[in-house]
Formats: structure tokens, C-alpha cells, sequence
């Protein structure tokens, strides 16, 4: 081994190794073993279980067991080869079984199948002939399945037929089921007509028609004989009246005819039950005790009507609550029945198109039936009113009456509609009312025209005005509890105005005018206080019209101050005093100047106008006030009297101005050497503005 190399010098390091030359190609086994040992991976997951299963087995690392290690692994390799080779042998001899069985079964099943095929030659035409019996059986069961679903539902039993036409068979629940069948029976003939052969469809529709215009004609009879045995007096319609009528809408002729006699009984039935309200006594001449005619009292007018037009407004509203719930809850079916009788009935649709669809009003048709209802006791009640209008001679009572018809056809209104018979019954009864009212006053007017021209000594308002005031208090006390809205009050109470005041207000004028001033003033202001304060509690519906009567008061109180104000000039004798000066300006040199030249302000004329105003001063406020004595507003006679005194005191303290100027100007005059020693003109009317003032106050 030593001549292999394995005494050789050892190997030289990494460094050297590079510099001897021709060393990498050398093939040197033990170099090639260290190599080896040095590339293997201890960290190669065989090779950790391998060493796992060397641990496993319990081997000691010996020499032995090293050189034993690989012969024991080579055996246990060979014997387990072995077994597998036995079991394999196993395996094969099942499958050399399996082999044999399945051969056995493939010759069972080739006996089998020519067998089968056989059969099933001998059989075939037998299964061909059961297979097309089977097809024509389930094509006849199909066939007889529309056949019967084709009568069910296009088809009327006998007993449909007659339940649905004989007048002996009951309307029940049964009849309208059998009616809704006929009707769904005639709408489905439309598919039946989109067919190439219409004539099934046809004969169907001609024939569900007929049923129908008997069903129909059935029912139209059904309702008057109810309508003939329902008791009207308590108009509560049942279920089944109610269904009926819902059902004849869709026949609009039918359905009117339907209502135009049921209004006709109600009309009559109310009519005499009016009439029994009146007099006690039934339209067949029965009397009943237990009703107080109306007619006992007559003989208060307001009453008579009142209690006349309570009766029919009660009424009125106890037809509407019975009719409520045959046009209110039932009124969307009611609507579309009437729509489908257009599109039934040929004429009623030529008209829509003519005129447009009209659709089916429940509150108006109900407003129009009950005002159809009470016809009769309205045209009764007109009678009635107009009777009382025409033989009322009260002025007062006229227009209360006109304002209890106004109240009633407000009422009404509410109650039927704006286009109601009896609303325009109410309409035209006020209309009359209004004018007896306008005449009984131009009548009184006409009556009391002589007084017009004798004017009371104490300048008071007539006694005519005042009866016409009072009057026209109980004309607007009726009015305000009216139910005029608002806005309206004022425009629609004018005309009462016109013809219940100004008449009279305009004789006062008329009067007035042969009185001499102050006292027609007076008289005017006396009569227009008392119409303003007989106005101003009803200003809700008189504002304007006391408007202008206190402009009017205002007017004639300014020609009382100008009066009074001429008797303070004019009793003072200070009127000339007062025209002279009046052009004058104290602050102007030049008109100071001609004070003193002035005729009205010559010492004599001076002296005189200062002793009657000393004289005239301690009497002057009783003398004006005597003057106005007869003016009945203290308040204003003072007003006026201060406001003339005011005046007066403005004019005086422009003459106790002007003569101050004069005089200092009469002192610069003489201080200048021009002329003698000037007299004083305050000297010579001493009076002042404060002293009047506290006079005159």
C-alpha cells in the first residue's frame, strides 16, 4: 500500500496545493475518501433517519458491528423480498379465481340476452299496439279534462240557468255567484274569438248576453218590490239591497230607474210627513195626537218659519245619514259598475265620446237624491214661507226673517251642495224677504216724511232718527250672529245702510238747511253723534260707514269753531283791530310804522275797543258756551270753544306784538329830534296774551 501512496508526504495546504504543478489531476484514494467525507450533509433528512433507526435497533459502534452491520441489513432486505414474493402468489391465485367467475357469468348473461331477444321478437307487436291504446287513452282523458274545464267555466247548469232568470228563485248569495259567472263567461268569449272559428264564441256570447239582460231585468224588479216594502219612514237598506243596487249600476238605464223611483216614494213619503209636522193631521185625514202642529204658532212669524225650516233641515240631514252607505262606503263600486254599463250599453258610450266620461260622483249623487228626497216638503215650505213674507207689516220682523233664510240657505249649502233645488228655493225666499224689507221701509220712510221738516227747539235729533236708530239696532244685532264670512261683512251690510239710515240721515240734512249757523251745525253734529254711537258697537261690519260719519262730525265742528270764533271778535269789538293788523308783520320796519297811522288804532277808537274788551272779558267764556248749549257732546262744545278762544289769543297776541314795535319805534322816532313826544298805544290798551289766556280759559 505504500507503493499506492498512502507513505507519502503529507498533504501540502490549501495555498500550496495551488502552486505544485500537475497535483489536481493525481487520483489519490485517500484524499478521494477525506473528500468524500467531507461532502456529505449531516444535515439530509435520510440520513438523520438513518441514524434514528441505527439508535432504534440499540448497535454499539464497534469494529464488529460495523463490518456485521452491512450483512444483517442485506438479510433482513433479502428475507423481506420473500414474504412479498408469497404474498404476491396469494394475489395471484385469487385473480385466477375471479377469472373463472366472471367467465361463467358472461356465458349466463349471452344465454340470458338470447333469451331476452327471443322474448322480445315474439312480444313487440303485441307492446306496439298496448303503447298506441295508452296514447289514444291519454288523449281522450285530456280531451274529456278540457271538455269538463270548458263547461265549468263557459257553460250554465240548468240550475244556474234558472237560479239565474226564474223570478220564483230567491236573489241570494247564489244569484250574484251565478251572475258573476255569467258576466266573467262573456268577458272570456273574447279569447274565444281570437280563434280562426269565432262561431263557438259566438253562440257562447249570444247566450251569456241573454242570461245576463234576464238577470238583469231579474234583478230590476227585485229592487222596486223591495223598495215598495222597505219602511222609508227609517230608510236603513240591507246588505243585500245594497248589493243589488251595486250590481244594477252596470246598467245606467236601470240603475237610474232605480233612483227615480226610490226618490219619487221618499218625496212623497216626506211631503206627507211634513204636512202631518204642520197640522197635525195625516194627508189621509187621520189625526195623531202625538205630534204639535207647527201651525200653533202661526201667529209669531219668526217662530213659524223657524221651526218650518228646522223641520226640513232635520230632514235633510237624517236622509243624507240613511243614503250615507249606499253612495259613500260602496261608492268605488258603484262607480265602476256604472263605468262598465257605458262600455254595455251603446248609447250611453255614443254620448261619452260626444261629451266626454262623466265620472261617477258619490257625495253629489247623494246631495242630488236627498235634495230630490225633500222636493215635496220644500215646495210645501216655499208655499208656507211666502205667505208669511207678504202678510208681515214689521219692518224689523222682514228683515229678521230675510236673515233666518240666509242662515238656513248657508246651512244648506253645507249640507247639499251649491246646486241643490232647495238651496235656490232658499236663495229665492231671502231674495223676497229683502224686498218686503226695502218696502215696508220706503213705506215708513214715505209715513214719517212730514216730520222731516219741523226741527226740535232743542237742536236734538228728531224723534224720527232716533226711532230709526233703535231700528237699526235691532237690524245689525241680527245681522252679527249671520254667518257672512268675514271679508264680506261690511260690502254685504251696505245696502241695509241705504235703505234703513240714509233716508233718514238725509232728511236731517234737508232740515238742517233752513236753520241759520250755529245751530243747523249743531242739529247736524247732535244727529250724527247719535248715529255714530248707535254704529260703533257693530264697527265689524260698520267701520267705514262710522268713518265717514265722524269726518262728517269733524266738518261741522270746524264750522262751530269758526262761529265761535267770529263771536269772540265780534263781542270784544277787537274785529276791526284784528282786520287791520292782520296784514301787518312786527318784524317789518316799514309795516310797524303804519300802526299808529291806522284808523282802528287812533287813541279814541284804542280807548274804546280796550273798555268793551275789559267789559267783554268776564262773561266771554259763558257767553260762548251758551252759544253751543244745545250741542249734547259737552266734551266737543268745549273743544270747540277752546279751540276759538286759541285763535282768538294768537290774533291778540299778534296786535300786543305789533303795538310793542309801534311804540319803540314812536321812542327811536322822537330820541331822533323828529316830531313831539309820541303817546303810548300799550298805555292806551293795556291788556296782555296771559291775561286773555287765563280769561278765556
Amino acid at each position: 500500500m505504500a507503493s499506492d501512496g498512502l507513505a507519502s508526504p503529507p498533504l501540502p495546504g490549501r495555498d500550496s496545493l495551488s502552486l505544485v504543478p500537475g497535483s489536481v489531476g493525481r487520483s489519490n484514494p485517500l484524499s478521494s475518501k477525506v473528500t468524500s467525507v467531507l461532502s456529505t450533509s449531516y444535515a439530509d433528512a435520510e440520513f438523520r433517519e438513518s441514524l434514528a433507526l441505527l439508535d432504534e435497533r440499540g448497535i454499539s459502534n464497534s469494529a464488529d458491528t460495523r463490518r456485521q452491520l452491512r450483512l444483517d441489513i442485506q438479510k433482513e432486505v433479502i428475507d423481506s423480498n420473500g414474504k412479498i414474493v408469497t404474498e404476491f402468489g396469494r394475489v395471484a391465485e385469487q385473480l385466477r379465481r375471479i377469472g373463472t367467475t366472471i367467465d361463467r357469468l358472461n356465458k349466463s348473461y349471452q344465454d340470458m340476452r338470447s333469451h331476452v331477444t327471443a322474448a322480445h321478437e315474439s312480444t313487440s307487436s303485441i307492446l306496439e299496439e298496448a303503447s298506441s291504446l295508452m296514447t289514444q287513452r291519454r288523449n281522450i282523458e285530456t280531451k274529456q279534462q278540457v271538455l269538463k274545464a270548458f263547461r265549468e267555466h263557459f257553460v250554465l247548469s240548468d240550475d244556474e240557468v234558472a237560479s239565474l232568470t226564474l223570478t220564483a228563485e230567491p236573489v241570494d248569495d247564489r244569484f250574484f255567484a251565478v251572475l258573476s259567472k255569467a258576466k266573467r263567461i262573456r268577458k272570456d268569449c273574447e279569447f274565444l274569438l281570437g280563434f280562426e272559428s269565432q262561431t263557438l264564441g259566438l253562440e257562447i256570447m249570444d247566450q251569456s248576453s241573454k242570461y245576463l239582460n234576464q238577470a238583469f231585468q231579474k234583478l230590476y224588479r227585485w229592487v222596486q218590490k223591495e223598495f215598495k216594502t222597505l219602511n222609508l219612514e227609517n230608510p236603513q237598506i240591507n246588505s243585500s239591497v245594497r248589493r243589488a243596487i251595486r250590481v244594477l249600476a252596470e246598467r245606467p238605464s236601470l240603475f237610474q230607474n232605480c233612483l227615480d223611483f226610490f226618490a219619487e216614494a221618499r218625496e212623497q213619503i216626506l211631503s206627507d210627513s211634513f204636512y202631518l209636522a204642520l197640522t197635525g193631521t195625516s194627508s189621509s185625514g187621520g189625526k195623531d195626537n202625538s205630534v204639535k202642529p207647527i201651525e200653533l204658532v202661526a201667529h209669531d212669524p219668526l217662530r213659524y218659519t223657524g221651526d218650518m225650516l228646522a223641520w226640513t233641515h232635520s230632514a235633510a240631514v237624517s236622509e243624507r245619514e240613511a243614503l250615507e252607505i249606499l253612495f259613500i262606503s260602496d261608492g268605488n263600486e258603484i262607480a265602476k259598475g256604472i263605468q262598465e254599463g257605458r262600455e254595455n250599453e251603446l248609447w250611453m258610450l255614443m254620448a261619452d265620446e260626444a261629451d266626454g266620461p262623466a265620472e261617477f260622483d258619490a257625495v253629489k249623487a247623494l246631495n242630488e237624491l236627498v235634495d230630490r228626497d225633500v222636493s215635496g216638503a220644500a215646495r210645501i215650505l216655499r208655499q208656507r214661507v211666502e205667505q208669511v213674507i207678504q202678510t208681515n207689516e214689521e219692518t224689523i220682523l222682514a228683515y229678521k226673517l230675510a236673515n233666518l233664510l240666509g242662515f238656513y240657505r248657508f246651512t244648506f249649502s253645507k249640507l247639499l251642495g251649491d246646486e241643490s233645488v232647495l238651496l235656490q228655493s232658499m236663495a229665492n225666499l231671502e231674495s223676497e224677504a229683502l224686498r218686503q224689507f226695502r218696502s215696508l221701509m220706503r213705506d215708513h220712510i214715505t209715513t214719517v216724511e212730514g216730520e222731516f221738516q219741523h226741527t226740535p227747539s232743542d237742536l236734538g235729533p228728531p224723534e224720527f232718527l232716533q226711532d230709526a236708530l233703535k231700528q237699526l239696532t235691532a237690524i245689525m244685532k241680527t245681522y252679527e250672529t249671520s254667518l257672512t264670512s268675514e271679508g264680506d261683512r261690511e260690502a254685504d251690510f251696505e245696502p241695509i245702510l241705504a235703505e234703513s239710515f240714509d233716508p233718514f240721515l238725509s232728511g236731517c240734512e234737508n232740515m238742517s238747511r233752513n236753520i241759520p249757523q250755529p245751530s243747523n251745525s249743531i242739529f247736524l253734529v247732535n244727529c250724527l253723534l247719535a248715529a255714530k254711537t248707535a254704529l260703533d258697537p257693530f264697527a265689524e261690519f260698520t267701520r267705514t260707514r262710522v268713518a265717514r260719519l265722524q269726518s262728517a262730525v269733524d266738518e261741522h265742528a270746524a264750522k262751530l269753531v269758526e262761529s265761535q270764533y267770529a263771536f269772540l271778535r265780534e263781542e270784544s269789538a277787537l274785529g276791526p283791530i284784528f282786520a287791520a293788523l292782520a296784514p301787518l308783520d312786527d318784524t317789518k320796519r316799514d309795516d310797524v310804522a303804519k300802526v299808529a297811522q291806522l284808523d282802528a288804532l287812533q287813541p279814541e277808537a284804542l280807548s274804546a275797543a280796550s273798555q268793551n274788551l275789559d267789559d267783554f272779558l268776564p262773561s266771554a267764556v259763558m257767553d260762548a258756551m251758551e252759544n253751543v248749549k244745545h250741542l249734547q257732546d259737552a266734551r266737543l262744545a268745549r273743544e270747540v270753544t277752546e279751540e276759538a278762544a286759541d285763535r282768538f289769543c294768537e290774533d291778540f297776541e299778534h296786535v300786543e306784538g305789533l303795538l310793542i314795535e309801534a311804540d319803540e319805534y314812536a321812542l327811536e322816532v322822537a330820541a331822533e329830534g323828529v316830531g313831539q313826544e309820541p303817546r303810548s298805544l300799550r298805555g292806551l290798551f293795556p291788556r296782555t296774551t296771559g291775561e286773555i289766556r287765563v280769561l278765556l280759559s
